[in-house]
């Protein structure tokens, strides 16, 4: 889910900040341009790693500034395709689940990569419709299980309409179609039924030895 990524960058130092030990000033610069922002193919920064070295100090002419060339690694949130996760619920509509990390929010579980059986009904929740015939609803704030299918960095767009959504720069897609996927209280249950019948098998077990 977290991965560390080596970047170059040319960063020219506010002279504001040169009054300050030089390594403090350039991370709190780097910070500035980079955290919680989404660098593409890469993620969202979460926090300035380390700093592995910086080079140059030149003043350009024409510039009131020095400029540095770092080498250094950004912790980054970019889960793995495949990758399972643990959010909630934040809302939903007719394309699906809207699914929340607290620190990120972009993840949607559209209605065809949820448990076969789910449909959305009339009050506009979706449920997974069980061979009993109950309805299990997705509600907002439930824990969910899911694994991530897809990551996009879509194209920041030229125009934009007021009814549009707010751009999002880094889009997950995830799946509750399988086994341990779904909201956490739908296995809960069952992992504590296998517990019970584990612990009565050993107790069989320990009454033949006797």
């Amino acid at each position: 889910m977290f991965v560390l990524s080596q970047i170059e960058h040319n960063l020219p130092m506010p002279p504001h900040l040169l009054n300050r030990p030089l390594v403090d000033a350039i991370k709190a610069e780097l910070e500035r341009l980079f955290l919680d922002k989404v660098v593409v193919n890469l993620g969202l920064c979460v926090s300035v790693y380390d700093i592995l070295a910086v080079e140059g100090g030149f003043i350009f002419p024409g510039e009131g500034c020095s400029t540095y060339k770092v080498s250094f690694r950004l912790l980054m949130f970019r889960p793995f395709i495949g990758e399972v996760l643990v959010g909630k619920i934040s809302g939903y509509d007719e394309k699906g689940l809207q699914v929340s990390l607290d620190f990120f929010t972009d993840i949607c579980i559209p209605g065809h990569l949820m448990q076969f059986g789910t449909v959305r009904g009339e009050d506009g929740r979706w449920a997974l419709k069980t061979e009993d015939g109950d309805e299990l609803h997705l509600d907002i704030d439930d824990e969910i299980r899911f694994l991530a299918s897809s990551i996009k960095y879509p194209p920041i767009p030229v125009e934009q309409k007021e009814d549009d959504k707010p751009f999002a720069p880094m889009q997950i897609n995830g799946s509750i179609k399988g086994d341990g996927l779904g909201l956490l209280a739908w296995w809960v249950a069952e992992e504590g039924e296998e517990e019970e019948e584990g612990e009565g098998d050993g107790d069989g077990e320990e009454e033949q030895e006797q």
